[in-house]
């Protein structure tokens, strides 16, 4: 079994194996009970010692990963429960896992939860409050004015009238100053995250990320074979006093935050460090990518700082906007500002992506975006969705064990929730999919090293009823796998 590892990272070698090794097993890519490649094969095709081959399968029995046996070798833990990946025990296709792979993670399989659970895990908006009635109708009317245009492709950079209208979007809701010439629209955020990473990161190109940060994200950076350095995070977002130290020994090439109502975490950059972050980036000349998707759902009547992009004046900073989830997931809008040569070498590599975005669509969302329905739809939108943060809170109150804790997000989709120590959520997620529950742990969304007492619950997604259903029956499973961890 070949894998992909970084001689230069300050990640060690035991614990670039072990976190890869539970990767795959944590996605199904290593089945439940298959044989692990012996520790002399695995040291000799990865070119590592035998004494780090052997401490890496020791660190992954002591996570619950394997269990060892003496003379025969490793071994997948097998669970009570089938991977929610949907992914089958094929005898026949084992040879499979003797075929290298570039994808250092899969998070979409490991996120996709059992069919019709209660998916705590889904950062998604209820589609009973999203404008699908209205988007529709739009559509139809479109085709019915214009039929060919499913016959026409799109300009690469996207549409002239859809960027306009964004422009003046971000001018009103972001307080981004920017002109159409410099808006590339894209198929939702992560493709502006792909563009970033496939234009300006190769092997070896140190990106920093904060600690805990978007699964999505870690994968695409560790496709690229980048060195993904993690910053800490407190109530006031990243440390940038740790980011300046580090930046006198590293030379980082992108700096990836989301500073604002901050997925998974809900945090949100303070002013003085989002001005302390654009300071280095102006000093050590590195790009920082600024993902921007929930900037409008703000509770408490409290309005989130200003966006990085918005003090910017030197074009350090690629403005990443989407549109699509508070509005149609189904169309994928999303748009990158950028200024300069970055500009233009990222519209190069969207023309070697897709040659340009559905124009059906795009076209689709420009009365929303450009009328007093997407203010309304805002405002209602933050209402519904602070109710629901407000009852899950209210449901941690009163059921949550001891000892449990939590961040309350001052905006967007989700809640940070954090076990004792003695707790791991990976195992905990195991007991809750045996009751149809599904969330993200925390351990998918650290680059290196993972923390496992943490973890990611959304409240956008269920309805009212399954909501208060799954968090209580969440809670009582917390409860009884705490008493189980404390009584090992």
């Amino acid at each position: 079994m070949k894998i992909n590892l970084n001689r230069e990272s300050d990640l060690s070698l035991i614990n670039q194996i072990s976190n890869i090794l539970a990767e795959k097993i944590r996605i199904g890519a290593l089945e439940e009970g298959s044989q692990l490649p012996s520790i002399r094969t695995f040291s000799k095709e990865n070119q590592v010692s035998f004494v780090t081959v052997s401490k890496a399968y020791t660190l992954l029995e002591k996570n619950g990963y394997i269990h060892l046996e003496h003379g025969r070798g490793g071994f997948v833990r097998k669970h009570e429960l089938k991977h929610s990946s949907g992914i089958q025990n094929i005898s026949n296709f084992d040879w499979q896992i003797a075929i290298p792979d570039y994808i250092q993670r899969s998070q979409y399989m490991l996120n996709m939860g059992l069919e019709n659970a209660i998916k705590l895990s889904s950062a998604i908006i209820h589609p009973g409050l999203l404008p699908s009635n209205y988007i529709t109708k739009e559509i139809n009317r479109i085709l019915q004015d214009d039929s060919q245009i499913v016959a026409r492709y799109g300009p690469v950079q996207g549409d002239y009238e859809v960027r306009e209208v964004i422009k003046t979007y971000l001018q009103h809701y972001c307080q981004v100053e920017t002109t159409s010439s410099e808006i590339i629209i894209t198929n939702g955020v992560q493709q502006g995250i792909d563009l970033v990473a496939r234009t300006f990161i190769g092997p070896g190109d140190i990106v920093i990320t904060e600690a805990p940060t978007y699964t999505a994200a870690l994968d695409v950076f560790r496709n690229r074979g980048a060195h993904i350095i993690p910053i800490p995070m407190d109530e006031d977002g990243m440390q940038t006093t740790i980011l300046a130290s580090l930046c006198l020994t590293k030379k980082p090439k992108v700096v990836y935050t989301i500073p604002t109502f901050h997925n998974p975490t809900g945090t949100v950059l303070s002013v003085e460090r989002r001005m302390d972050l654009l300071e280095l980036a102006q000093r050590h000349g590195f790009l920082i990518v600024e993902d921007d998707s929930w900037n409008e759902i703000y509770f408490d009547d409290l309005l989130p700082p200003p966006t990085i992009k918005s003090l910017d004046h030197s074009g350090h900073v690629i403005y990443l906007k989407g549109f699509s989830k508070a509005l149609a997931p189904g169309c994928k809008i999303g748009a990158v500002v950028s200024n300069g040569t970055v500009h233009q070498r990222l519209l190069t590599s969207k023309s070697c992506a897709d040659l340009g975005s559905p124009l059906l669509t795009q076209k689709a969302l420009i009365p929303f975006l450009s009328s007093t329905r997407m203010h309304t739809h805002l405002e209602k939108l933050r209402i519904a969705l602070e109710i629901r943060r407000d009852r899950t809170i209210a449901l941690l109150d009163t059921y949550a064990p001891k000892g449990v804790t939590w961040i309350i997000p001052k905006g967007g989709l989700n809640i940070w929730v954090s076990l004792p120590s003695r707790g791991n959520t990976d195992e905990l997620l195991v007991k809750a999919q045996q009751s149809n529950i599904s969330f993200l742990p925390s351990s998918a969304c650290y680059p290196g090293e993972p923390q496992y007492n943490h973890m990611r619950i959304s409240y956008s997604y269920l309805e009212d009823q399954k909501l208060e259903e799954g968090i209580i029956e969440f809670c009582r499973i917390m409860e009884l796998h705490l008493h189980e961890k404390k009584n090992e």
